[in-house]
């Protein structure tokens, strides 16, 4: 896995029900998520095939299912939850997510949680 190749996917909108307070229990919200993904991009580069690189577009609607399908009270949860996800599925080694919710505080125009994830091979 060449590090330094990354996939890079910014303000995914991800529809998912969460919150801690029993308004935000009853609607599914509006959240973005950015990722940075390791992929080694060698192979397609040369290729020009989609089978040999990180195909993105299943990786969004990967994320967005599995958000529209679970309930959590914490950002933190879900984001811990899709970078397993992720490793699992993908076979991402590394990532970086961030995640913001922009109705989470009136004065802020969002709150958000950033991880970075690395998994042995």
């Amino acid at each position: 896995m060449c590090a330094q190749d990354k996939i890079v996917i910014e303000a995914l909108q991800i529809d998912t029900v969460i919150g801690v307070y029993p308004f935000e229990k009853t609607y599914p919200q509006r959240l973005y998520l950015d990722l940075e993904l390791a992929w080694d991009i060698r192979k397609a580069a040369q290729s020009d095939e989609l089978a040999d690189t990180l195909n993105y577009a299943a990786v969004c609607e990967r994320l967005r299912g599995f958000a529209a399908g679970v309930q959590y009270q914490l950002l933190e949860v879900l984001l811990e939850k899709m970078a397993e996800l992720l490793h699992q599925e993908f076979g991402i080694a590394w990532m970086r997510l961030h995640i913001r919710k922009p109705s989470a505080v009136a004065e802020a125009a969002s709150v958000g949680v950033k991880i970075e994830r690395s998994y042995e091979a």
